[in-house]
């Protein structure tokens, strides 16, 4: 379909709290979620959110069936497309890592996050989908749901001595593009 350009954090569309989604299997969403998906694949992404394409819509879609070049070391998160999710923790276990984000351009820090989560919503039909996950995968929801909600990973970093650009902290790994 299109692939549309990612706005870049400073861009106050980012910061909106995004509306559901109402209508399902409607020709406008499932051109979205193509949308969306082409630009998360051209950019390689590990996810993409509505509003990172300056839709204010709560959808997103993250995974893949091929290795990640941005994330070589990460298990595979199966392709999914999740309409206005809802994100329950399950314990107090959290963990931090190293995340990137299209929105935030040559940039990793790390990032506390839950290690294990329940996610549920709708697919573009209006079907459910619920799943209970952990490690990379619980993330990358994580991280692609927060920003329905206005928030980039920078703002639940604990200590910014831990944001670096990505060719200084992981030389050799691609980093986004910066234009």
């Amino acid at each position: 379909m299109t692939v549309h350009t990612i706005l870049k954090m400073g861009d106050p569309r980012l910061l909106r709290m995004a509306e559901p989604v109402a209508a399902f299997d409607t020709e406008a969403l499932h051109g979205l979620v193509y949308d969306l998906i082409d630009t998360m694949r051209a950019a390689n992404g590990a996810g993409l959110a509505a509003p990172q394409i300056g839709v204010n819509l709560q959808l997103v879609v993250f995974g893949s069936n091929e290795r990640n070049p941005r994330y070589p070391d990460r298990p595979l998160v199966p392709r999914t497309v999740l309409v206005n999710p809802v994100v329950t923790p399950l314990g107090d276990a959290m963990e931090e890592d190293w995340e990137g984000c299209l929105s935030v351009p040559g940039l990793r820090g790390r990032v506390p996050r839950y290690q294990r989560i329940r996610y549920a919503g709708l697919d573009p039909f209006g079907d459910p989908i619920a799943r209970e996950v952990e490690g990379f995968h619980a993330r990358v929801v994580q991280h692609e749901c927060d920003h329905l909600i206005g928030m980039l990973y920078p703002m639940r970093m604990r200590d910014l001595r831990l944001l670096g650009y990505t060719e200084v902290l992981f030389p050799g790994l691609p980093a986004e593009d910066d234009d």
